[in-house]
């Protein structure tokens, strides 16, 4: 398996910027032409390169290391001790900020988790009473429009609103931080679910990169991993149902912006998931950012401004258009991940991000902060 596989399908003709560990640390790379270059020596780290050039500005020449092809770069489940090198989720020192309920269909399964209290068997019934009320779409609905207030006013007086609605389509998007800087796991790694959760599925999203002055820069792939349990529980709960070991997969490598990728490529991407199990369970999901409630770059705009500011830059994850709703094992109580399962998210422009799943308490311990980062680049002489 090779991992030209997994790379957008014009890859050669694209910027890719990420991180690979080649045994010393982690070590920034572009791949431009085909090419892998070590730009460590420009800039240790992914942040601050950003940061060094400005958008659209020429970014000087790393050492080159060759042939992507040339490269061991190998999934955890293909013997990784045995790589020469660990490719890592493409962000090192940026805040990892996340956008929820952006989609409609997404919508209105919070909306399903809140009522259901976290009981997977009462979804289906509770999924038809709101299908059945509202007509199961709110695509047409602009967020913080009069049509908007409109709506949530006769859902009040139907008992039928719900704070997820709020985010949905009220004026403030819903940002949160999804867990600590450095945390996120790449493609090939194993990522985590809880294992005391037992209603929980992944959450394939666009991400962008965006530098310390709130630009975007580029996009990627993402798994914002959820626990539908917990959260449906009580939305006080988003921490521990989010911020787990191993919940935030990244990658495989940024798609920075040119004159052959924009933001409009973004808008218009065309995203599918495929999982499949160790039980010979299957499922396939397919959809388009074009579905997304708010612009991407109002969503960026949301999460930075004179409120926050992020001087080493941040991700978002853009809100996932997928819900897998397909009972896995009896009838009635839906999607829920094993141990086991191969999670697949794809887009041509963007390549595809695969990982494992497992329980966060499994997975391998994060243990490289940011000390750690800082004392790695000195000892390496590039700080």
């Amino acid at each position: 398996m090779a991992l030209s596989d997994f790379l957008p399908d014009d890859w050669r003709d694209a910027t890719l910027l990420g991180r690979i560990d080649f045994g010393q640390g982690p070590t920034p790379v572009l791949i431009r032409d085909g090419r892998v270059e070590d730009v460590s020596r420009i800039a240790p780290t992914t942040s601050d390169l950003m940061n060094a050039f400005a958008p659209g500005a020429a970014i000087p020449r790393g050492e080159d290391l060759g042939p992507l092809e040339a490269l061991d770069l190998r999934a955890v489940w293909e013997n990784p001790e045995g790589a020469a090198a660990k490719l890592l989720a493409p962000v090192d020192l940026q805040v990892l900020k996340a956008a929820g309920v952006t989609f409609a269909v997404s919508t209105l399964e919070r909306v399903i988790e809140e009522r259901a209290r976290g009981d997977a068997a009462a979804a289906l019934k509770i999924r038809e009473q709101l299908s059945a009320s509202m007509g199961g779409d709110l695509r047409s609905v602009n967020p913080g429009s009069d049509g908007a207030e409109r709506l949530k006013q006769t859902l009040i007086a139907d008992g039928l609103w719900s704070q997820y609605l709020e985010v949905a389509i009220g004026p403030d998007a819903e940002i949160f931080t999804k867990g600590p800087t450095l945390s996120s796991v790449g493609w090939g790694d194993q990522v985590g679910v809880r294992s005391d959760s037992h209603w929980n599925n992944p959450e394939p999203e666009v991400v962008l990169l965006c530098d310390g002055s709130g630009r975007i820069r580029g996009a990627s792939l993402g798994n914002d991993v959820n626990l539908r349990d917990f959260e449906g529980r009580s939305a006080l709960l988003l921490s521990k149902a989010k911020d787990n070991n191993a919940s935030c997969a990244i990658g495989p490598f940024f798609r920075l912006f040119d004159d052959a990728f924009s933001l409009d490529d973004v808008r218009s991407a065309e995203v599918t998931l495929k999982i499949t199990g160790r039980d010979n369970f299957v499922l396939d999901g397919h959809s388009n950012m074009s579905l997304i409630s708010r612009d991407p770059a109002v969503l960026a705009g949301q999460a930075y401004g004179k409120q926050h500011q992020y001087p080493d830059g941040f991700v978002l994850f853009l809100g996932t258009m997928f819900a897998p709703i397909q009972d896995r094992d009896a009838p009635g109580q839906g999607f829920t991940h094993k141990v086991g399962d191969r999670v697949r998210v794809a887009t041509p422009k963007l390549g595809v991000l695969e990982n494992e799943v497992t329980t966060c308490d499994l997975a391998a311990p994060w243990t490289f902060g940011v000390s750690a980062l800082i004392r790695n680049l000195a000892g390496r002489g590039l700080l």
